[in-house]
């Protein structure tokens, strides 16, 4: 309304504040998720490659080891799927209508344009994502691009939640950081569950990185080069590995920390410890 309006001018004048609406639920959660209507036109990116994986289960070395690949680009986190749009006015949301898109739709072609953009400047054919979150969106990730392709990377789930304590103990408990990094984690099995993928362990690709990187240029359609175990010690530091900072010696990756006794895996973690094999059933 027209007084709404002169109010919420007036209290900026004054104040410097502006009231917003909240919105009841996530645009996501009021509008459906679908595919490109066209994927010729509506999406650019071809093949995208999302590495879905828990927190601090060696993302990043990962992420280094395909970055040094002549055709994969695998830039630092970039959280596209947490850009949104929104329609200033209902006459720019029955605009899009009329073209066909709902504000799902256009959110899509945000976070392709995106990725398209850095993949572009970098000269590379594919591009790579490696932000853990996505694990809570992988049916929206596999919707947008129906032809994406995923990489699942565990590790020893003790072993996550021990490295996700360290990196900010001040933050959560060990406690905490066991029940925060298994959220996770059940992110990424649902996601094994629902798609098609490789799984590739944390442990496998620092005992034996030529084997596995060769296992994922096999499934990613690239030939192996042996650049992938030569990506330099800055490349892989810069984002601080911790874990791996002494494990890094001249683009070689050394055995991470011996594998927790199955008495020493928090109860809460056991049942995914079991799930993905680090723990015999009882």
């Amino acid at each position: 309304m027209n007084w709404q309006r002169t109010v919420g001018k007036a209290l900026v004048r004054v104040t410097g504040f502006q009231l917003n609406r909240v919105r009841n639920a996530p645009e996501e959660e009021r509008e459906p998720i679908r595919p490109p209507a066209d994927p010729v036109t509506d999406r650019l990116l071809t093949a995208p490659i999302f590495v879905l994986s828990p927190v601090r289960s060696g993302s990043t070395l990962l992420r280094a080891m395909l970055n040094a690949h002549s055709m994969l680009h695998a830039p630092h986190e970039l959280h596209v799927r947490r850009l949104s749009v929104d329609f200033g006015t209902s006459l720019s949301r029955r605009a899009m209508e009329a073209l066909g898109h709902n504000g799902a739709d256009l959110e899509h072609l945000l976070w392709d344009r995106v990725l398209h953009r850095e993949l572009v400047r970098s000269g590379k054919s594919f591009i790579v994502d490696k932000t853990p979150a996505n694990a809570f969106a992988f049916e929206r990730i596999a919707t947008c691009w129906p032809d994406a392709r995923f990489v699942f990377l565990l590790r020893h789930p003790a072993s996550i939640a021990k490295s996700w304590h360290e990196a900010s103990p001040e933050r959560r408990t060990p406690q905490e950081a066991a029940l925060d990094a298994l959220r996770y984690m059940k992110a990424v099995q649902r996601a094994r569950r629902a798609l098609d993928g490789l799984t590739v362990r944390y442990e496998d690709l620092t005992e034996n990185p030529r084997r596995e990187t060769r296992r994922l240029c096999d499934f990613l359609g690239v030939p192996w080069e042996t650049g992938m175990l030569e990506y330099g010690e800055q490349e892989v530091l810069q984002k601080g590995l911790g874990d791996w900072k002494d494990k890094i010696r001249s683009g070689s990756v050394q055995p991470g920390r011996a594998l927790p006794a199955p008495d020493e895996v928090p109860e809460v973690l056991r049942p995914m410890a079991v799930t993905w094999d680090y723990v015999a059933a009882l």
